[in-house]
């Protein structure tokens, strides 16, 4: 009786008993596309309308005698009259895609709105711990350590402990990179215990480590599910509070002894020690992001971060950072050390260079400024190149799962396809796409620190095109040791400049490999490290 009712509305309103699916291409064509293929799959028995605009005018009074049982959209920032028309026509049955391909029922709730204020899928429904109503998602702290002996102590090293946000193996980003070589240095004349987070249970590949640290300690890093903007600390502090390495920290210092602990990173301060290592001056990172993007989001992260780390430096006897500029913009009041980054000059030795108009850049996007990178050079520098060198190819060493990174700092599923654009994940050994490269790029438009990558590229004798934040903190000239350029026509400019002359291009990258072994070898910054644990341990 009720089927029969609702039949008889449906004429009523000049509705056929037939329900179809409206799929409604209000975005990228390609996403679209990939939108009604995927729409098709999940319900295969309906008849389907794919709507654009240039077909909207005609299938619009077709749709009329059909009932829409659902009807698929596009989310974009851009207005649109067609997406206007969906929600008209049907605006209990909107289902939403963004850009990443993620997909969401819209109705009249927070998680919808969010949605379609483009939170990505997995955030709609964190909400902050004061939240006074049911919470679907719960922040998820783990509890214990693991504990794995490396090398035998001896009594002549003085036993010191190193805190890190991971553990640094494999070497798949720069931070890894310094932390690896500079426990190698220390370990030559001190006994190392090193505190590192672990993702969940994934496998790790200890044993290089243990080679010369005498204990490991492991702890699982917590799960944070609260929105990003619900508390005055940066989250990134938050996905570090775990009271098991607090336990860890002080239990392996009786056990173990240790008379001075290091902390790598900003965003562990809190656990307080004696050498805070300023990988980058974070709030000096985030104020670069401000001043582009000029939300209020990003002006909430820069207060956040310059109250947190002006704050948290303070209680460190000495703060080591990467570049004299670094420690000028944390002032007089912070006792600070310059302690550089390397690289291996025994690893990476200068390389012959072969024919070709090949670029690299190697960039983990794990750190949000290497997607801000590659989009500044694929969208605005590669097509000022594409045409006029044919030949020309790009590589870029993503690191390991560099898609879910993609997605979460960019706006599409994935980087747009490009056939002459290889994206590699993690790379064990970079050295042979060293070899095969013509010139090293590093398009940071926002960045703090120093450039290990960089480095590397100085020491197998490649030419460098940078932008002045790619290269900043390692004494580069401008035509001389490096191409330095900030907009997309000066760097497409200077591209052009070094592959059509090999001769200046050879020039440059000779300079630059007599300053990184003038400068930058781990074995003379690992004395430097040594020096400053010894100064703390007097």
């Amino acid at each position: 009786m009720k089927q029969r009712l609702m039949q008889w509305i449906w004429g009523l309103m000049g509705k056929g008993p037939e329900v179809v699916v409206v799929t409604f291409c209000t975005g990228d064509p390609e996403l679209c596309r990939r939108m009604a293929e995927e729409v098709r799959g999940l319900v295969p028995d309906r008849r389907h309308f794919v709507v654009t605009p240039e077909n909207w005018a005609q299938i619009r009074g077709e749709l009329k005698r059909y009932r829409i049982g659902l009807a698929p959209v596009m989310l974009t920032r851009e207005p649109s009259a067609l997406r206007r028309a969906a929600y008209r026509l049907a605006p209990h049955k909107i289902l939403a895609y963004n850009s990443r391909m993620e997909r969401h029922h819209l109705g009249p709730n927070l998680p919808s709105f969010l949605f379609w204020r483009a939170v990505p899928l997995d955030r709609i429904y964190l909400r902050p711990w004061w939240w006074p109503w049911p919470k679907r998602e719960r922040s998820v702290v783990p509890q214990g350590y693991r504990v794995l002996d490396g090398r035998p102590r001896s009594t002549e090293r003085r036993p010191v402990a190193v805190l890190s946000p991971y553990f640094p193996y494999p070497l798949s980003h720069g931070g890894a990179v310094r932390i690896y070589n500079l426990l190698r240095e220390t370990a030559r004349e001190f006994d190392i215990e090193l505190f590192a987070f672990t993702d969940g249970a994934a496998a790790l590949e200890t044993a290089p480590v243990l080679d010369f640290c005498a204990r490991v300690v492991l702890v699982e890093k917590p799960r944070y599910r609260e929105p990003r903007w619900s508390s005055l600390l940066p989250p990134e502090v938050h996905e570090f509070r775990s009271p098991a390495m607090r336990k860890a920290l002080a239990e392996e210092r009786r056990a173990f002894g240790f008379g001075a602990l290091q902390v790598e990173y900003t965003q562990l301060a809190e656990y307080g020690g004696d050498v805070l290592v300023e990988h980058d001056v974070t709030f000096d990172l985030f104020t670069q992001i401000a001043r582009r993007e000029r939300t209020l989001s990003a002006i909430w992260d820069v207060f956040r971060w310059r109250r947190f780390e002006t704050r948290e430096i303070q209680r460190f006897r000495r703060v080591v950072v990467m570049s004299r500029k670094d420690a000028d913009l944390l002032g007089p009041s912070v006792s600070t050390a310059v302690i550089e980054n390397g690289v291996d000059l025994q690893r990476f030795r200068d390389e012959p260079e072969l024919p070709g108009e090949n670029l690299l850049f190697i960039g983990s996007f794990r750190h949000f400024p290497n997607v801000a990178a590659y989009r500044f050079f694929t969208e605005k520098v590669w097509p000022l190149l594409r045409d006029t060198f044919p030949r020309m190819t790009l590589t870029v060493v993503c690191g390991a799962d560099y898609l879910t990174y993609w997605r979460a700092f960019a706006d599409s599923p994935e980087p747009k396809p490009d056939p002459r654009i290889r994206l590699l994940g993690f790379t064990a050994d970079v050295r042979p796409l060293y070899r095969e490269s013509n010139l090293v790029l590093a398009p940071t438009t926002v960045s703090a620190g120093t450039n290990v990558k960089v480095l590397e590229a100085m020491a197998v004798e490649r030419a460098v095109v940078s932008t002045t934040s790619g290269c900043a903190g390692l004494g580069l000239v401008h035509g001389h040791n490096v191409w330095i350029a900030d907009t997309p026509e000066a760097f497409a400019a200077g591209i052009a400049t070094l592959i059509g002359d090999p001769e200046r291009r050879a020039q440059i990258a000779q300079a630059a490999n007599g300053h990184a072994v003038r400068n930058f070898d781990w074995q003379a910054i690992g004395e430097k490290q040594r020096a400053l644990l010894k100064e703390i341990l007097r």
